[in-house]
């Protein structure tokens, strides 16, 4: 640490000096290089399925789907009833409650099929049914 001094007199403030960053060495350049191409080889020899697959695990595909939904509509997810790999994504379903009422058995809840990317963004989403929380096996 290195106190700074203005005008002559001492503030009390301390800084850090900054660090010298080192170079790294013509070797550690060279390996690192190699490193590279060996990696980009790699991906070339897989099969295109394996490059393309999801960066996302289903878990955080899911939470990805209901918090954009939430975004989207205002409603609070209640479960995720599915979760689908497609080619370039996640297919999810998610349970929201719709509308509230006294008794909680005549709430209205819908389930939405959310579509997100590999990375977690949103593509599409869709309701695919509304239904009263009594009665959830109902098909409408």
């Amino acid at each position: 640490m290195v106190r700074e001094e203005r005008d002559g007199r001492d503030h009390g403030e301390e800084r850090e000096r900054p660090r010298r960053t080192r170079r790294p060495s013509a070797e550690a350049r060279r390996s690192s290089a190699d490193a590279r191409q060996r990696s980009a080889s790699d991906a070339r020899q897989r099969p295109a399925s394996d490059t393309r697959r999801s960066a996302t695990t289903a878990r955080s595909a899911a939470r990805s789907a209901a918090r954009e939904l939430r975004d989207l509509t205002g409603h609070d997810p209640e479960s995720i009833t599915s979760v689908e790999r497609h080619e370039d994504g996640w297919l999810v379903g998610v349970e929201v409650l719709e509308t509230h009422r006294i008794p909680d058995s005549t709430d209205i809840l819908a389930e939405y099929r959310v579509e997100v990317d590999g990375e977690g963004g949103l593509v599409s989403y869709h309701r695919a049914r509304r239904y009263y929380r009594g009665r959830s096996e109902e098909r409408t």
